[in-house]
């Protein structure tokens, strides 16, 4: 019998996830990469118990184990230091880890096997999916064709545009910056500052967290000390020396580590993002043609905001979810499945996300006095909700 064939699109942390697992269970792969080469942005990703379920269900777990850090909750504060959420104790079966991203990709890439073919340099113009015949997808020199087309190229996904043109991409009215600080160049902090934790004013959000420990000769490869910092406004177009001179402006006075991490950070360590989502999210994220099908995968199904850190968590979740669907099941019937499986697990998420975006966005004397009176009920309930969403996460059987 004559092995099941794929092409996915986009070679992101999505797209190697769902190419390696499709390749362990047997399948031949294209994996096809617009940029011509496929390397990371030098900075880190938080993963929480659902995004490391999902890697684990892939097969990725003993990998994982040797580049992770643990992330103990560190608790909320205010630019002038004081609580707005006290840290709390955190079940290991709840806790987050962090990961450098170069060391993920690397073990993604290790993940992919010899029946992975990846091409760079193709950027995907269209694609064909509906009546009796397989699906393709077409770049400038030639078609793709297989049983399975895995669309995971991204926030603006071509393929996405094409079956579901209603899905529209807009801006969230912020922007983040991120970095990872190499050990050698991090502040050394006193013992009663940790590295780690979060601060939130009117508008602007400062996360940070070790990557491992400094000095230490095993455990994760890339270490330093990671932070993100969130700003409303649209990205900015000056080079990295002013953004980061902005940086160190806006987040000028704000308690320790934030002024030390800012004024550790070189301009090349800078990674700005616009911050982009769907709205509305996509009406389906399967598209039958003939014996096989098109799915939607990672930002390309699910672009949100990043204030809740799900969105390379849901990507490994749409990963291991189509890998183990596809196991057993026919598959025009693993695709429907996943389809209905991933609809309302994205919406709870993205609504949860929509929220918690509300109460960091806002703006104003009064709105913001209200918001902090009422910030530690109002985060602990949506972090509650959104960590039990998480922890709650688990790979169908092929027979869901």
């Amino acid at each position: 019998m004559a092995a099941r064939t794929a092409v996915v699109v986009g070679a992101g942390v999505g797209g190697l996830a769902a190419a390696g697992a499709l390749a362990r269970s047997g399948w031949d792969v294209t994996l096809l990469e617009r940029a011509d080469r496929v390397r990371p942005a030098p900075t880190a990703v938080v993963l929480w118990p659902n995004g490391v379920r999902a890697l684990r269900a892939l097969g990725l777990g003993a990998g994982l184990d040797t580049i992770a850090t643990p992330l103990p909750d560190g608790g909320i504060r205010r630019p002038d230091g004081h609580w707005l959420v006290q840290p709390r104790p955190t079940p290991a079966e709840r806790m987050p880890v962090v990961v450098h991203r170069e060391d993920l990709h690397d073990a993604l890439v290790a993940g992919l096997g010899d029946r992975v073919d990846l091409r760079t340099g193709v950027t995907v113009r269209t694609v064909r999916a509906g009546g009796d015949e397989r699906p393709w997808v077409g770049d400038d020199h030639r078609r793709h064709e297989a049983d399975l087309v895995v669309a995971a190229d991204g926030v603006d996904s071509v393929i996405r545009r094409q079956l579901a043109p209603s899905v529209g991409v807009v801006a969230s009215g912020s922007a983040t910056w991120r970095a990872v600080i190499p050990w050698y160049r991090a502040p050394r902090l006193p013992a009663d500052q940790p590295a780690g934790g979060e601060t939130l004013g009117a508008g602007y959000r400062f996360v940070s967290a070790p990557l491992g420990e400094r000095g230490a000769t095993g455990g994760t490869n890339r270490g330093g000390i990671y932070w993100m910092a969130t700003a409303a406004g649209a990205s900015r177009p000056e080079p990295p020396e002013t953004q980061l001179a902005l940086l160190r402006r806006w987040f000028a006075g704000w308690p320790a580590p934030v002024g030390e991490l800012l004024a550790a950070t070189e301009p090349a360590d800078l990674v700005q993002q616009e911050v982009r989502e769907l709205r509305p999210l996509p009406r389906q994220y399967a598209f039958r043609s003939g014996p096989g099908g098109v799915v939607l995968l990672g930002d390309a199904a699910h672009a949100m905001p990043p204030h809740l850190g799900q969105g390379t968590c849901l990507a490994f979740e749409d990963a291991a979810t189509l890998a183990s669907l596809l196991r057993e099941a026919r598959l025009p019937d693993a695709a429907a499945a996943y389809d209905r499986t991933r609809r309302p697990r994205v919406a709870t998420v993205v609504r949860q996300t929509r929220r918690m975006s509300a109460v960091l966005q806002t703006r104003g004397r009064l709105a913001l006095r209200a918001r902090d009176a009422a910030l530690g009920p109002i985060t602990t309930r949506l972090l509650g909700h959104a960590a039990s969403t998480a922890a709650q996460w688990r790979p169908p059987s092929p027979s869901a």
